[in-house]
Protein backbone atom coordinates (compact mmCIF):
# COMPACT_ATOMS: atom_id res chain seq x y z
CA UNK A 1 0.00 0.00 0.00
CA UNK A 2 1.47 3.41 -0.99
CA UNK A 3 2.49 5.46 2.03
CA UNK A 4 4.34 8.31 0.36
CA UNK A 5 2.90 11.78 -0.19
CA UNK A 6 0.39 12.29 -2.99
CA UNK A 7 2.15 14.64 -5.43
CA UNK A 8 0.55 15.97 -8.59
CA UNK A 9 2.44 16.58 -11.83
CA UNK A 10 1.06 19.27 -14.09
CA UNK A 11 0.47 17.23 -17.24
CA UNK A 12 -0.60 19.75 -19.87
CA UNK A 13 2.81 19.79 -21.59
CA UNK A 14 6.43 18.82 -20.98
CA UNK A 15 8.44 15.87 -19.70
CA UNK A 16 5.78 14.42 -17.40
CA UNK A 17 6.75 10.72 -17.53
CA UNK A 18 10.27 11.36 -16.29
CA UNK A 19 8.94 13.18 -13.22
CA UNK A 20 6.45 10.39 -12.54
CA UNK A 21 9.28 7.85 -12.56
CA UNK A 22 11.54 9.98 -10.35
CA UNK A 23 8.81 10.58 -7.77
CA UNK A 24 7.86 6.90 -7.67
CA UNK A 25 11.49 5.97 -7.02
CA UNK A 26 11.53 8.50 -4.17
CA UNK A 27 8.57 6.78 -2.50
CA UNK A 28 5.92 9.33 -3.47
CA UNK A 29 2.56 8.61 -5.05
CA UNK A 30 2.46 10.75 -8.23
CA UNK A 31 -0.65 11.59 -10.20
CA UNK A 32 -1.05 13.50 -13.47
CA UNK A 33 -3.04 16.72 -13.18
CA UNK A 34 -5.00 17.91 -16.22
CA UNK A 35 -8.26 19.19 -14.69
CA UNK A 36 -9.17 21.19 -11.58
CA UNK A 37 -10.77 18.22 -9.76
CA UNK A 38 -7.41 16.43 -9.82
CA UNK A 39 -5.96 19.12 -7.56
CA UNK A 40 -8.26 18.22 -4.68
CA UNK A 41 -6.19 15.58 -2.88
CA UNK A 42 -2.61 16.45 -3.76
CA UNK A 43 -0.07 17.43 -1.10
CA UNK A 44 2.39 19.02 -3.54
CA UNK A 45 2.82 19.63 -7.26
CA UNK A 46 5.61 19.36 -9.82
CA UNK A 47 5.59 21.75 -12.77
CA UNK A 48 7.78 20.15 -15.44
CA UNK A 49 9.93 21.54 -18.20
CA UNK A 50 8.43 22.35 -21.57
CA UNK A 51 7.75 25.68 -23.24
CA UNK A 52 6.61 28.30 -20.77
CA UNK A 53 4.41 30.39 -23.07
CA UNK A 54 2.62 27.26 -24.34
CA UNK A 55 2.26 25.95 -20.81
CA UNK A 56 0.75 29.27 -19.70
CA UNK A 57 -1.89 29.10 -22.45
CA UNK A 58 -2.71 25.45 -21.75
CA UNK A 59 -3.01 25.93 -18.00
CA UNK A 60 -5.63 28.60 -18.68
CA UNK A 61 -7.35 26.51 -21.38
CA UNK A 62 -7.64 23.58 -18.93
CA UNK A 63 -9.05 25.99 -16.27
CA UNK A 64 -6.15 25.19 -13.94
CA UNK A 65 -4.63 28.66 -13.70
CA UNK A 66 -6.83 30.21 -11.00
CA UNK A 67 -7.14 27.15 -8.72
CA UNK A 68 -3.42 26.42 -8.95
CA UNK A 69 -2.50 30.03 -8.25
CA UNK A 70 -4.81 29.99 -5.22
CA UNK A 71 -3.33 26.75 -3.87
CA UNK A 72 0.22 28.05 -4.25
CA UNK A 73 -0.72 31.26 -2.44
CA UNK A 74 -2.14 29.09 0.36
CA UNK A 75 1.16 27.23 0.71
CA UNK A 76 0.93 24.16 -1.53
CA UNK A 77 4.51 22.86 -1.96
CA UNK A 78 5.70 23.04 -5.55
CA UNK A 79 8.79 22.11 -7.54
CA UNK A 80 9.39 23.65 -10.96
CA UNK A 81 12.11 22.52 -13.38
CA UNK A 82 13.14 24.75 -16.31
CA UNK A 83 9.81 26.07 -17.68
CA UNK A 84 8.35 25.15 -14.30
CA UNK A 85 10.74 27.63 -12.69
CA UNK A 86 9.38 30.31 -15.02
CA UNK A 87 5.80 29.36 -14.15
CA UNK A 88 6.53 29.75 -10.42
CA UNK A 89 8.38 33.07 -10.77
CA UNK A 90 6.65 36.31 -9.83
CA UNK A 91 8.48 38.18 -12.62
CA UNK A 92 9.81 37.28 -16.08
CA UNK A 93 12.51 39.14 -18.00
CA UNK A 94 11.98 38.96 -21.78
CA UNK A 95 8.60 37.29 -21.44
CA UNK A 96 5.83 37.68 -23.99
CA UNK A 97 3.60 40.71 -23.27
CA UNK A 98 0.59 38.48 -22.56
CA UNK A 99 2.50 35.82 -20.62
CA UNK A 100 1.31 35.10 -17.09
CA UNK A 101 2.80 32.97 -14.34
CA UNK A 102 1.35 31.10 -11.41
CA UNK A 103 3.72 33.03 -9.16
CA UNK A 104 4.67 32.51 -5.54
CA UNK A 105 8.44 32.60 -5.95
CA UNK A 106 9.86 36.08 -5.34
CA UNK A 107 12.35 35.99 -8.21
CA UNK A 108 12.94 37.50 -11.63
CA UNK A 109 13.66 34.80 -14.20
CA UNK A 110 15.07 35.32 -17.70
CA UNK A 111 13.66 32.97 -20.34
CA UNK A 112 16.10 31.11 -22.62
CA UNK A 113 18.91 32.87 -20.79
CA UNK A 114 21.61 30.40 -21.82
CA UNK A 115 20.67 30.57 -25.51
CA UNK A 116 18.89 28.42 -28.05
CA UNK A 117 18.54 24.64 -28.23
CA UNK A 118 22.01 24.33 -29.80
CA UNK A 119 23.45 26.04 -26.71
CA UNK A 120 22.19 23.31 -24.38
CA UNK A 121 24.87 22.05 -22.00
CA UNK A 122 25.59 20.08 -18.83
CA UNK A 123 27.45 21.07 -15.69
CA UNK A 124 28.26 19.54 -12.31
CA UNK A 125 26.58 21.63 -9.63
CA UNK A 126 26.78 21.90 -5.88
CA UNK A 127 23.25 22.16 -4.48
CA UNK A 128 22.79 23.22 -0.87
CA UNK A 129 21.38 20.31 1.13
CA UNK A 130 22.69 17.64 -1.27
CA UNK A 131 26.05 15.93 -0.76
CA UNK A 132 28.46 15.82 -3.68
CA UNK A 133 27.57 17.22 -7.08
CA UNK A 134 24.40 17.06 -9.14
CA UNK A 135 24.59 16.78 -12.92
CA UNK A 136 22.64 19.70 -14.35
CA UNK A 137 21.16 19.30 -17.84
CA UNK A 138 20.29 22.72 -19.28
CA UNK A 139 18.00 22.84 -22.34
CA UNK A 140 16.97 26.34 -23.47
CA UNK A 141 17.12 27.04 -19.77
CA UNK A 142 16.27 30.16 -17.78
CA UNK A 143 18.37 31.64 -15.02
CA UNK A 144 17.38 33.72 -12.00
CA UNK A 145 18.44 37.36 -12.25
CA UNK A 146 17.03 38.72 -8.98
CA UNK A 147 15.84 37.16 -5.74
CA UNK A 148 13.71 38.56 -2.95
CA UNK A 149 14.77 38.50 0.72
CA UNK A 150 12.92 35.26 1.49
CA UNK A 151 14.55 33.33 -1.36
CA UNK A 152 17.52 31.06 -0.68
CA UNK A 153 19.95 30.58 -3.56
CA UNK A 154 20.90 26.89 -3.42
CA UNK A 155 22.75 26.42 -6.72
CA UNK A 156 24.80 28.32 -9.28
CA UNK A 157 26.57 27.43 -12.51
CA UNK A 158 30.22 26.82 -11.67
CA UNK A 159 32.00 26.77 -15.03
CA UNK A 160 32.31 28.56 -18.36
CA UNK A 161 30.98 31.99 -19.28
CA UNK A 162 27.82 31.58 -17.22
CA UNK A 163 29.68 30.85 -13.95
CA UNK A 164 27.89 32.38 -11.00
CA UNK A 165 24.43 32.45 -12.58
CA UNK A 166 21.67 31.31 -10.22
CA UNK A 167 20.05 28.05 -11.32
CA UNK A 168 18.42 26.66 -8.17
CA UNK A 169 16.38 28.42 -5.50
CA UNK A 170 14.11 27.67 -2.60
CA UNK A 171 11.53 29.81 -0.85
CA UNK A 172 9.81 27.95 1.97
CA UNK A 173 7.92 25.05 0.36
CA UNK A 174 8.70 26.22 -3.19
CA UNK A 175 11.70 24.72 -5.00
CA UNK A 176 12.87 25.51 -8.53
CA UNK A 177 15.76 24.57 -10.81
CA UNK A 178 16.79 25.80 -14.26
CA UNK A 179 17.96 22.30 -15.12
CA UNK A 180 16.29 18.91 -15.62
CA UNK A 181 17.23 16.43 -12.87
CA UNK A 182 14.46 14.10 -14.00
CA UNK A 183 16.44 13.05 -17.09
CA UNK A 184 19.69 11.99 -15.38
CA UNK A 185 18.59 9.11 -13.14
CA UNK A 186 19.84 11.03 -10.09
CA UNK A 187 16.73 11.68 -8.02
CA UNK A 188 18.21 13.63 -5.12
CA UNK A 189 16.48 16.89 -6.13
CA UNK A 190 13.17 15.02 -6.20
CA UNK A 191 14.03 13.48 -2.83
CA UNK A 192 14.54 17.01 -1.50
CA UNK A 193 11.10 18.01 -2.76
CA UNK A 194 9.40 14.88 -1.40
CA UNK A 195 10.91 15.70 1.98
CA UNK A 196 9.58 19.27 1.73
CA UNK A 197 6.10 17.85 1.07
CA UNK A 198 6.37 15.37 3.95
CA UNK A 199 7.42 18.11 6.36
CA UNK A 200 4.57 20.34 5.20
CA UNK A 201 1.87 17.67 5.56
Amino acid sequence: MPTGPHIGILAVQGDVREHVRALEECGAEPTRVRRPSELDDIEGIVIPGGESTTMDKLVRAFELFDPLRKLLAEGLPAYGSCAGMIMLADRIADGRPDQQTLGGLDVTVRRNAFGRQVDSFEDDLHIAGIDGTVRGVFIRAPWVEQVGPAVEVIGRVEHDAAAGRIVAVRQGSLLATSFHPEVTGDHRVHEMFVEIVRNRS
